[in-house]
């Protein structure tokens, strides 16, 4: 397959040479003809071969700032391609390290939720504690038969049992 592609490839350029070489000889051909007219005496046929070599080379001129233009047209636009490409890739990396953020503040959030889970486990079973404390404590006092009522000291502490559960 790969000699089948080289003939191709020196076949082609055989083309395009032979194509050059036939355009070329035709050019010399015309402006052989051209100057056998020019050297002839008729002024009419001079003036119209002048003014169209004039109009042709204008012509040419306007065809060559045209191509000049569309090659620097397309160069922008490459250029414009180059930076929506890169914009395009710095967007993604963006989302990524977005992505990355939301993800890491999702398992921040998760890991919170379970302290907060279990500081108020811990809490409850405090409190379940302290009230059984207290109720022990509370009942030491009534069954050591003791009229905490009239004890200031053990009235305070009485009552503040009672209040210190729930706070």
């Amino acid at each position: 397959m790969r000699p089948m592609q080289n003939l191709e490839g020196a076949l082609e350029e055989i083309k395009i040479s032979f194509e050059n070489k036939t355009l070329c000889m035709q050019r010399m051909q015309l402006v052989d003809a051209l100057r056998n007219k020019m050297t002839q005496n008729d002024d009419d046929e001079r003036r119209l071969i002048v003014e169209t070599m004039e109009h042709t080379v204008k012509l040419s001129k306007a065809i060559l700032e045209s191509q000049q233009q569309t090659r620097e047209i397309e160069e922008k636009l490459n250029d414009i391609r180059k930076k929506r490409l890169i914009l395009k890739q710095a967007e993604e990396d963006k989302l990524l390290q977005i992505r990355d953020v939301k993800k890491k503040k999702e398992v921040a959030n998760m890991k919170v939720a379970e302290i907060l889970e279990s500081v108020h486990k811990n809490l409850q079973t405090e409190r379940a504690m302290a009230t059984v404390i207290q109720n022990v404590f509370q009942n030491i006092i009534i069954g050591s038969r003791v009229n905490w009522a009239e004890d200031p000291s053990l009235k305070a502490i009485v009552l503040q049992l009672e209040k210190s559960i729930f706070i």
